[in-house]
């Protein structure tokens, strides 16, 4: 029995009475629909598109989280709905804005990415006031700053009653992140099957689910227990210093180790002068990491994965950019004897072979299985390949992601959809994919799964089994080697998605009662106190404020939040300065590791001076954490640097914490200019006549890498500009703070002769 609907071809979806009852719940109210791969989320997503085809003048936009979902979105649309294609369009970053502003008017279901979406709605080219229904495919993104999150508030601020439906496969064992998602989308209705549901039983296919044991070389003991013994070490000095808690160092794992770090960062944050020996620990936990790293890589991935990733950290040991920690480490005897042992040794993991049998082994009793081997990590994907290539039987393919990583290059979303063409028309049969491949791609159903390690985490473990039994009885394998993180992160899996089961089923009773009253139940953490005036208050209020922002942060997520707040943003071209919040405030933004590199090279104290001399009232946000360990550069230097730009260059300076915090922090100081003060906002501020004393240091702070101190010095030494250009070389050098180099940059500049164009 198939579908029968006007707009959906005759005679091409099997009606299936989960799908038409999710859809018919869907059609109601906001919903979150949880589903298991391959039980077709998209179809029910197809039949309320075929309802909303009914209504004029409205569009309907279909959000997916990477173009190849895009693409298949589309494919799977047009291939169903019996529509005109044409009204069917797809948005990507590659089309020109102002195309994709005619395409928006032109058609009617528009199949996109959100982040071009967010795009197109920061610019003003769209709005979402003809928009009837969204739908948000794998819609566990809707967390912290991903732009399904902007799409959704813009929706909600445009379109006073659009239909929304979120997706998912998987949404997690976490109970709050869950409801995260709900208030995020405006979700106000709840439909979730499993496997176990009498609905869906019918169209689930069994999957066989087969760990196998692998015993680790006994070669592999000396290098291990070198690497335990520098491990050791450090973990024993952090436990000295109470950041770690464990009764035994054998015992402490990565989480332990993270949960370090936070402790660390903490206690530097809350000194105002942190003694070296945080700085100490900081950098040892970082070292006590990497070594972790490492021993898992040997023990769960190979000698090849452990190789590359020291080879490449003894190439960053060198180079300027270094950190502390790899330069101790590859200066650590325990480390470079476990380096050289390994490189000795003549095996690699025995999981590797055991691929090779079990790839062989299938496809000898069945030549025309499609198989996937997933693991985690590139160097592995690439060495299991070139041993299935020696295979007769086997027809590999690598499919990872697009990024370049230590020189892989990747693969461009154009060859991963050739990829996957050939291995539907059988030209390959083996994929071996990283984490690429487990999210939403329309990979064809395949007769076996090969975990080369097991995960922790249950989405994705769900995801990859996902990979097989979809259209028949499926298989999947799970090599575990014995005494190693791979069992803890076999079982880690087990018991979260055990525990996302009895959650779904806890939901499914009881969220529908939560989600009546959404703003009763998101009230606690979002209703302010009645003798507090919020931004929430300032929002309502009639009169918008204005800021002007940089082109080059237009895109940022600051932007982004005070959109979503309703603040006019103008985009310009400034000189100086991120954002302009009124006549007299200009602000430069600077996230942490940004304020680093600029102290670094030198650039730091000239984008000062330019703010102090443009605006009476100028000021730096610095955005971020981690202000002290992020590069290996003396707290001292940064304490220094921070005093100079606030006492010498009376510039204030403002922590936040994130891009939301920055944009609240903007918001506030704009709306008590703009409304209190009545400020105006204007590009070049309204800064004073300098005075002549002022006229002099700013004309001085113009020679080479002289700064606002040495200015004064240099003044207070001579006593005149007209003397300090007299001076000689020598001269110059007697001021504190004058090098060789600084004397004969400012010497070479005074009398060189002025080249005209």
């Amino acid at each position: 029995m198939y579908i029968q609907n006007e707009y959906i071809k005759p005679d091409s979806i099997e009606s299936r009475e989960y799908q038409v009852n999710i859809a018919k719940s869907a059609e109601k109210s906001n919903t979150l629909v949880v589903l298991p791969t391959g039980l077709g989320k998209t179809i029910v997503a197809l039949i309320i598109i075929a309802k909303e085809l009914k209504k004029e003048n409205n569009k309907i936009l279909f959000l997916a989280p990477t173009k190849p979902l895009v693409i298949q979105h589309s494919q799977f649309l047009k291939q169903y709905l019996d529509i005109n294609e044409e009204s069917i369009i797809i948005f990507t970053g590659e089309i020109q804005p102002e195309k994709r502003k005619k395409m928006w008017d032109d058609s009617k279901i528009i199949v996109s990415t959100p982040q071009v979406i967010e795009n197109d709605l920061l610019s003003k080219r769209i709005d979402l006031k003809n928009v009837s229904f969204i739908i948000f495919d794998e819609c566990h993104h809707a967390v912290g700053e991903y732009s399904y999150v902007f799409v959704s508030e813009m929706y909600k601020k445009q379109r006073d009653n659009g239909l929304i439906l979120a997706m998912t496969a998987s949404p997690g064992n976490d109970i709050n992140k869950i409801f995260e998602v709900t208030k995020n989308l405006n979700i106000t209705n709840i439909e979730i099957r499993t496997k176990y549901d009498s609905d869906v039983k019918p169209y689930v296919h069994d999957i066989k689910i087969i760990w196998k044991e692998i015993p680790l070389p006994g070669e592999f003991a000396h290098t291990i227990q070198l690497l335990r013994k520098a491990l050791s070490e450090r973990l024993n000095f952090l436990k000295n210093l109470d950041f770690i808690d464990s009764s035994s160092v054998s015992l402490v794992n990565k989480t332990k180790l993270l949960d370090a770090q936070k402790r660390i960062q903490m206690e530097i944050k809350s000194r105002i002068k942190p003694p070296k020996i945080l700085f100490k620990a900081a950098s040892t936990q970082s070292e006590a990491m990497k070594i972790h790293y490492g021993l898992e890589l040997l023990q769960t991935q190979g000698v090849k994965s452990f190789s590359n990733y020291f080879e490449r950290m003894g190439k960053e040991a060198i180079s300027k950019t270094s950190s502390k920690a790899s330069r101790a480490i590859m200066s650590d005897n325990n480390v470079m004897e476990a380096i050289a042992y390994v490189k000795s040794l003549k095996i690699e993991h025995p999981k590797v072979q055991k691929i090779a049998d079990i790839i062989q082994h299938q496809l000898k009793i069945k030549p025309e299985s499609k198989i996937i081997v997933f693991t985690h990590y590139r160097d592995t994907s690439k060495h299991i390949c070139s041993i299935l290539n020696e295979l007769k039987v086997a027809k590999p393919a690598r499919f990872i992601g697009q990024t370049i990583k230590d020189g892989d290059k990747g693969l461009t979303q154009k060859e991963q959809a050739i990829i996957i063409k050939k291995f539907k028309e059988e030209e390959y049969n083996v994929l071996i994919a990283t984490s690429v491949a487990e999210e939403g791609l329309d990979i064809p159903s395949t007769d076996l799964v090969v975990f080369y390690e097991p995960i922790p985490s249950e989405i994705r473990a769900i995801q990859r089994r996902g990979r097989t039994a979809r259209k028949m009885a499926g298989k999947v394998i799970i090599l575990i080697t014995k005494g190693t993180p791979d069992e803890a992160y076999y079982w880690a899996s087990k018991r979260k998605e055990k525990r996302m089961v009895s959650e779904l089923e806890l939901i499914r009773s009881k969220l529908h009662k939560k989600l009546e009253t959404p703003e009763t139940f998101f009230k606690k953490d979002t209703e302010p106190q009645h003798d507090q005036r919020t931004l929430i208050d300032y929002e309502n209020m009639e009169n918008k404020v204005k800021i002007i922002v940089d082109h080059r942060e237009y895109r940022s997520n600051v932007v982004r939040n005070l959109t979503i707040k309703g603040t006019s943003i103008e985009s310009q071209q400034l000189d100086v300065g991120d954002y302009i919040l009124s006549s007299r405030i200009g602000v430069e933004r600077k996230k942490v590791e940004d304020f680093l590199e600029s102290l670094i090279d030198g650039k730091l104290f000239k984008q000062i001076a330019h703010l102090r001399d443009a605006y009476s009232r100028p000021i730096m946000i610095l955005e971020g954490e981690n202000l002290f360990t992020q590069r290996n550069i003396n707290h001292n230097a940064i304490f220094g640097s921070l005093a100079s730009i606030s006492v010498d260059y009376g510039v204030s300076i403002l922590s936040t914490k994130n891009a939301l915090e920055t944009a609240d922090l903007l918001n506030v100081i704009a709306k008590r200019e703009q409304r209190e003060d009545k400020k105006v906002v204007a590009v070049r501020g309204e800064k004073s006549q300098m005075s002549l004393k002022e006229r002099q240091q700013f004309i001085i702070e113009g020679l080479p890498n002289v700064s606002a101190i040495i200015a004064k010095r240099l003044l207070t030494h001579f006593g005149s500009i007209k003397d300090i250009t007299n001076a000689t070389k020598e001269e110059l050098k007697e001021v504190k703070g004058v090098g060789d180099n600084i004397a004969s940059d400012i010497i070479k500049l005074l009398n060189s002769n002025y080249l005209k164009d």
